[in-house]
């Protein structure tokens, strides 16, 4: 009996011993043995990766003027790790020191944009002294240190100093949800800055660069005990615009002049009471007609591109006024983005569609009486005053602008659309063939398409008409729409580009280029990484004769004393450099017209082509057309008054 509870007990003392063994074998195994693993783990868990953002590409100008670059600000950074009376502590002292509320840095330093491992910036802009002071005192500033930060930086034009190009170079930001869905997988994160419009949107990925990055060991508690690895960031590549700096400051500076003295000016279109032009937006495009490349783009009213990239972004208050249709959308692009009627800036395609269709030859008499009547119980489409100019023939209607002779080639293409006839459609084929209708492919987001109405289009835009009706009504291609169309009336918009582009195709003799914006791109050591081409489109064949008619009218339009631009054009070397060119006063329904010029210098060997368009602002040669002349001067060299100057009697007399 003994014996066996003595067997038994002695079982159960092995068996304790044996866990004990265990247990102390595993103990050994988890601290000694698995040492190395648990370390390695250990290690591998406390080291974070911090992205170092590159320095974006600058933008340059054909000559090499830098329009946007990148600043050095001075700011004051603070870590994260502070513990609480530590951090209470800092930030009252830097209150006393900036001179701001606690509120506002405390704000900042928990901005959730920043990693919680990079020193976040809570004020920038800091001047020397208060930088010094930091520095000097750094025992009481633990984890706070004075640093220098990169920032976009838009530069200015002239004095007093303007904003360069701002719609068509854009804008930077903060990427947002959208953006970076849109570009997964190619290496955005939030708080990334992007290219929000114009230049910095449309060339981004050579303008961003290539991010760096730290990886930091921290330990349990998230402090940063060294720099395991580090990468320096890559700079964004520069890009070279076509643009001429001092082309588009001129172009800029005398849209707003001209604008300001119109303002001034009576309104005589409205015959009751005493109105002044309005003249709220206006846009200006300068090609060379060699090749498409853009000279100069401007676009009224504008804004400062500088405001984006304050340290917080743009406040609510100024992105709310920019984006109020009450001021008139100064983000708008107005030379891409902007739709108007052409007035009789269009009578060159009207006059192409007619010589194509064997309506009239370039030399075909027509007396114009004033007016042209084509339907019973309709009033007489007039011309400008009624004003009769006898017999013409097309390069004379060019010249002088008659309305009436091209009333009635507008009409004889309805009268052929009502019978049947192919040629029907000429006036809108032809449009088309020029461009209008469709983008012109200019290297910039959001462009307009324009439209060219037809009896297709209007049956489309009446489609949802309630009333079955006045549905039917509506949708009636009548001779009006034809007749209105061929003096760039009516239905049919443009935008100035495409007006600009048509016009070079017409003194090409049908050679076709896409706008050209960007010449090429260097790397930010400089070296050429890529040269960007002129980009020929599908020529169109004009007819013959057309070429040499049409450009000898228009070559009037500045020459002939009885041109509608002669007075814009006294005392322009025109021996020297010639220019065609043709005014357009663009009717606008309970508004004051649209002022439009057009012009290409050098026919013989196209040189340049202007367009502007000013909206209500009253007679394309009174204000669109001294802005031209103005950037002209300056694109020539030539002496020139600082400022335009628009022809005010001509706004209330002058012929379209």
């Amino acid at each position: 009996m003994i014996e066996g509870r003595q067997v038994r007990v002695g079982i159960v003392g092995v068996v304790i011993v044996a866990l004990f063994c265990a247990l102390f074998v595993r103990l050994w195994f988890l601290q000694v043995g698995s040492g190395n693993q648990v370390a390695a783990a250990v290690q591998t868990n406390s080291v974070r990766t911090v992205r170092i953002p590159a320095p974006r590409g600058e933008v340059v100008d054909v000559h090499g003027n830098v329009i946007v670059d990148n600043a050095v600000k001075t700011a004051i950074t603070v870590r994260r790790n502070l513990d609480g009376k530590q951090r209470v502590d800092v930030l009252n002292r830097l209150s006393v020191v900036l001179g701001q509320p606690i509120p506002l840095l405390q704000k900042a330093l928990d901005d959730p944009r920043v990693s919680p491992y990079s020193p976040v910036p809570v004020a920038t802009d800091v001047p020397f002294d208060q930088l010094a002071y930091v520095k000097e005192h750094q025992a009481d500033f633990p984890g706070v240190d004075a640093v220098a930060l990169t920032v976009r930086r838009y530069h200015t034009w002239g004095n007093p100093s303007m904003p360069l190009a701002p719609q068509l170079i854009g804008y930077v930001g903060e990427i947002n949800g959208n953006e970076l869905k849109a570009r997964k997988g190619q290496g955005y994160e939030l708080g990334d800055t992007i290219g929000k419009s114009g230049i910095e949107l449309s060339m981004e990925s050579e303008l961003r660069g290539t991010p760096g990055y730290d990886k930091l060991e921290v330990d349990n508690r998230g402090r940063v005990q060294r720099v395991v690895e580090h990468k320096d960031p890559i700079p964004g590549n520069n890009v070279y615009l076509t643009l001429d700096a001092n082309l588009q400051g001129t172009a800029q500076a005398a849209l707003g002049q001209a604008m300001q003295q119109d303002r001034a000016l009576q309104d005589p279109t409205f015959k009751d009471r005493f109105v002044t032009f309005k003249a709220p937006g206006a846009a200006f495009v300068l090609l060379d007609a060699r090749d498409g490349s853009i000279k100069a783009m401007a676009s009224q009213p504008d804004f400062d591109p500088n405001i984006f990239v304050q340290k917080n972004g743009i406040d609510t208050p100024t992105w709310r006024w920019l984006n109020d249709p009450a001021n008139f959308q100064p983000l708008t692009n107005r030379a891409v983005q902007g739709l108007y009627a052409p007035g009789s800036t269009f009578k060159p395609v009207t006059a192409t569609a007619m010589l194509q269709s064997g309506f009239r030859t370039p030399q075909t008499p027509y007396n114009d009486t004033g007016s042209f009547k084509c339907c019973l119980n309709q009033p007489p489409f007039l011309n400008d005053h009624g004003t009769a100019y006898g017999t013409v023939n097309l390069p004379r209607a060019l010249t002088v602008s008659s309305d009436a002779y091209f009333y009635t080639v507008g009409y004889q293409f309805w009268q052929w659309f009502h019978i049947g006839d192919p040629r029907g459609h000429m006036l809108q084929d032809v449009a088309k063939s020029y461009g209008f209708g469709s983008p012109t492919g200019i290297n910039l987001a959001d462009e307009a398409r324009g439209r060219v109405p037809d009896s297709a289009w209007k049956i489309a835009f009446n489609v949802n008409t309630a009333d079955p009706v006045q549905k039917a009504q509506n949708s009636v291609w009548n001779p009006g729409d034809d007749i209105l169309m061929a003096v760039g009336q009516g239905d049919l918009l443009v935008s100035p580009l495409q007006l600009a582009s048509a016009y070079q195709t017409l003194f090409n003799n049908g050679t076709r280029f896409v706008p050209r914006l960007v010449d090429h791109v260097t790397d930010y050591r400089g070296n050429v990484l890529r040269q960007i081409a002129p980009v020929r489109k599908d020529p169109i064949a004009l007819p013959a004769g057309a070429h040499d008619a049409i450009v000898q009218g228009l070559m009037g339009v500045a020459s002939d004393p009885k041109g509608t631009a002669y007075s814009a054009f006294q005392g322009f070397p025109l021996p020297l450099v010639p220019v065609a060119g043709k005014t357009g006063t663009a009717q606008v329904r309970g508004k004051s017209a649209t002022s439009i010029f057009v012009a290409v210098t050098k026919p013989d060997a196209p040189d340049l082509v202007a367009a502007s368009f000013v909206e209500e602002a009253g007679y394309g040669a009174a204000v669109s057309a001294p802005i031209v002349r103005h950037v002209l001067d300056a694109a020539y060299g030539l002496p020139s008054s600082p400022q335009v100057q628009i022809n005010g009697a001509a706004n209330t007399s002058q012929g379209n």
